[in-house]
């Protein structure tokens, strides 16, 4: 499968347009803006994440140093530069779902945009 195949929990910095914009293109993504958690510390996320099935998609690199130091987690999509703008990371993730390549869990994705190119590496743990 390719990460965005996987079910995915949006971290809360992931834009709601951006989550709109991935729903509209039939991926299955849950948020934990919507479900009204704000402030959870990132292995709870994670662990959230993980119960539930889910690939954390974030723009917070805390998320691999979890991964490092052995928590358990499906999958994790971290997009880089975050916060910019909603199309610019649009345009990532659409770089994404076209270019990546097939990844077993548990995985960590690094989506990195400069100008038009987008740079992808994974990690399979």
């Amino acid at each position: 499968m390719k990460a965005l195949d996987f079910p995915l929990l949006a971290d809360e910095n992931v834009h709601p347009e951006v989550i709109e914009f991935l729903r509209d293109a039939g991926l299955d993504v849950e948020s934990v803006s919507e479900q009204g958690q704000f402030g959870l510390p990132d292995a709870q996320v994670l662990q959230q994440a993980t119960e539930s099935g889910r690939v954390v998609l974030t723009h917070d690199s805390d998320f691999g140093g979890l991964a490092l130091m052995g928590a358990q987690f499906i999958g994790i999509i971290y997009i880089r530069p975050g916060h910019i703008r909603t199309d610019f990371t649009m345009k990532t993730l659409d770089a994404v779902r076209d270019n990546a390549p097939e990844v077993t869990p548990p995985f960590i994705l690094v989506a990195e945009r400069t100008g038009d190119t987008v740079k992808i590496r994974v990690r399979q743990f």
